[in-house]
This record gives C-alpha cells, structure tokens and sequence, in this order.
C-alpha cells in the first residue's frame, strides 16, 4: 500500500524504564510503521513515572530512528486531594455530576503544551492513536481533532469505564482498535462507539532465541523460581499475589522462589522475604531470558486489555497461571488451552503446586501457548491489520 501522511501515537509515557502495557503496545506498533517506511512521531510527556508524572526527560524534539520524539511537560500543580475524595466515589458507585467527573480528570496530569500543540498542528497528521483512555492526554488531546483520532482504550471493566466523561471520546472518535474480542465486548456494554470498531490484536515480538542459564548466573538465580513482571502496585494484583504465595509457600512446601522485575515498591511477607528476588528494571532482551529461565510465569491481575506478559512466557515455552477474574486473560487461556487460571489463593497455591509435582505436563501446556501466540499476534499480521485499517478509515 501506499504509505503516505505522517502518523502521530499519543502515549501518555514513552522510554527507556517506561513500564506499561498499552505503553509498549503502541510503541511497538509506531516502531513497526515506521520501519515498513511510514512517517512515525510519537507525541509524549517527560514523564517516566505514572504516580508522580515528575518530568525526567527533557522537552523537545529527539530522535529514535527511525521515529520522530515531540516531548511536552506534565504538569500537576495541586495536591490532588479532591481527585482522591472523588476517586472513592467513583469506585463506590456513587453518580458523580458531569462537573465533578471534569474535575476529577483535571486534578492530575495536565499536558497544555500538547493540547496547544494539536489544536495548531492536527492537522498535519493522517492519524492520531491515544492510549490508554483514562488519562488526561488522550481523553483531553484525543477530543482535539476527533476526525483523526483512533482510540486504543486499553479497556478494563472498572468504574472509571463508566463514566459519562469518556462518552464523547468513545463515540466521536475516527475509529477504535481494540485489542480483543473480550475488550471490545466489555465497551460495547459501557459506551456508545465510533461507528468504525475493530479488533487489531497486538504483536508479540518473538526473540531469535532466549539464554535460561545466562540469565540465571547473570542474577544468581540458581533455584526453581516463578516470575512476576511488571507493575508491583495493587491494580495489578500484587500485594494479593505475595499473600497467596506466602500462603502456598507453607501449605505445599514449594521448592520456588518468587523472581519479580518491573517497577514499584516491593515489601514482602517476613515469611517469604529471603524467597523474593527483585530484579528491578529489565531491558527486553533480558526479560525474555527471564521468561525462559522460569518454571511459570504468574499473572495476578484482573484488570487486562490484553496481558503482553502471558503471550512472552508462551513464546519462552514457560506455563502461565493467570487470575481467572480477568475476562481476557481467561479468554486467552481457554482459547489456547495453554494456561492455568485460579479464582483465589487456594487455587493458585494448587497450581503453584501441579507446577511444581509436574513439571513436564506443566511445559506441554505452554507449547500449545506457544503455537497460539504465533498464529494469532505475530508482529507482521498485526501490522497488516493496522494498514489494512489505516487505509480504509483516513486519508493522506
């Protein structure tokens, strides 16, 4: 196709420490336009860290070949003490007014600079693609030239997807992607859409090979061990996946310790704290080794779009056991028939333990992950899709 018009992604964070899965979904995604010989600019805060959205990269223009960086400062001027006190409404149930759900989103991170940006230059775009739908960038900046702006939700069933505020976002826009078919069930439930849907996936970049026992005596990692990675904070299920394996750990006398990489704070039981290796920040090549190196990959969380980590433990040829409350990663689990999914502490520790008593069938699992990952989210599928899409929905 012809690959003509200049392409803007719009995530709230983008760099070297970033952690986040609708992050690296559209980061990956504008990296592979670009290399397939699109005009590629990702539209960006300074922030790293979505807690403090302190600004630790700096404004401007920057270079990643072969994509274009345009930075803007994030600001958060207030102590956000309303937006908390709204925020427990909101997961309460309580119907906030329009005006208190306006000023909820704007006691937190502002971007103006970018707002300003596009309300002058939208217009030199084909598309704008904002993710994810929550924050301030893309409910604000994704509302400034609605004719050109795809909207990758990242959507989860929670009570901010319920907001009236986003009605507008979800329904205006060009277009939306989804990135499966359980995430655009869930919005076809919650909000009026585009009249433009569809389901794009997302690619999973598959390493050339993996290196277990290198990255085993890199980090002195010499035990049978599980593997956490990502955000270490309570959305995600992490302080309820501790518990459990504390729980587990005495239960079934389990030979693993629990290895965990990504960002936040980790505190664990005293009981298990000797058991819990944090490895900080890893780059993508060493965290694929990490999934190969790993007797099963653990999936804590019920709020996922899609879930980047279980489909890379399936391709490292690691089992998966996922939190059975989240809709999509059951979905993906029973779809392949390659994961272990739990409903509580007791559940996890016995598959903790099947795991453990028997490894092999445990490994035969993940190669039907394996297989699945391959045939359904292969990079170059997934961005045939997004051209595909890119050509029907805009125009150069």
């Amino acid at each position: 196709m012809e690959r003509t018009g200049r392409l803007g992604f719009v995530p709230p964070r983008y760099g070297p420490g970033v952690v986040g899965g609708a992050e690296t979904v559209l980061a990956r995604t504008a990296r592979g336009l670009a290399d397939r010989g699109w005009s590629v600019e990702i539209l960006t805060t300074c922030a790293r860290d979505h807690f403090t959205w302190a600004n630790e990269f700096s404004p401007g223009v920057s270079h990643d070949p072969p994509l274009t960086i345009r930075r803007f400062p994030a600001v958060v001027d207030t102590p956000r003490v309303e937006r908390a006190a709204l925020h427990a409404r909101i997961l309460s149930g309580d119907r906030l007014t329009i005006t208190e759900q306006q000023r909820w989103v704007n006691d937190d991170l502002r971007v103006p600079e970018l707002f300003h940006y596009l309300l002058d230059h939208s217009d030199r775009y084909r598309a704008l693609v904002f993710a994810p739908y929550m924050f301030w960038p893309t409910f604000a900046c994704g509302q400034v030239a609605p004719e050109r702006t795809i909207l990758m939700p990242c959507l989860h069933d929670e009570p901010e997807a319920r907001l009236p505020l986003y009605a507008p976002l979800f329904s205006g826009a060009r277009g939306v992607w989804f990135l499966s078919e359980p995430e655009a069930a869930l919005a076809r439930r919650l909000q009026s859409l585009s009249p433009r849907t569809a389901i794009i996936g997302a690619g999973v970049t598959v390493p050339e090979s993996y290196d277990a026992d290198g990255f085993r005596e890199r980090h002195g990692v010499h035990g049978r061990f599980v593997l956490y990675a990502g955000r270490r904070e309570g959305a995600k299920g992490w302080e309820g996946l501790l518990s459990a394996f504390a729980t587990a750990v005495v239960r079934y006398g389990l030979p693993f310790d629990l290895v965990t990489t990504g960002t936040g704070t980790v505190v664990a039981p005293s009981v298990i704290a000797h058991r819990v290796v944090d490895l900080g920040f890893l780059p993508d090549d060493e965290l694929a080794n990490a999934f190969a190196a790993a007797d099963a990959y653990v999936q804590p969380s019920a709020l996922e779009s899609f879930s980047l980590t279980i489909m890379e433990a399936w391709l490292a040829g690691t089992p998966v056991i996922a939190n059975g409350a989240a809709s999509v990663v059951r979905w993906h689990c029973e779809r392949s028939r390659a994961g272990l999914v739990y409903e509580d502490g007791d559940e996890l520790g016995a598959c903790l333990d099947f795991v453990a008593q028997r490894p092999d069938e445990a490994r035969r699992l993940a190669q039907d992950g394996r297989a699945y990952v391959l045939a359904h989210y292969h990079p170059t599928d997934v961005l045939d899709r997004v051209e595909a899409i890119l050509r029907d929905w805009t125009t150069p």
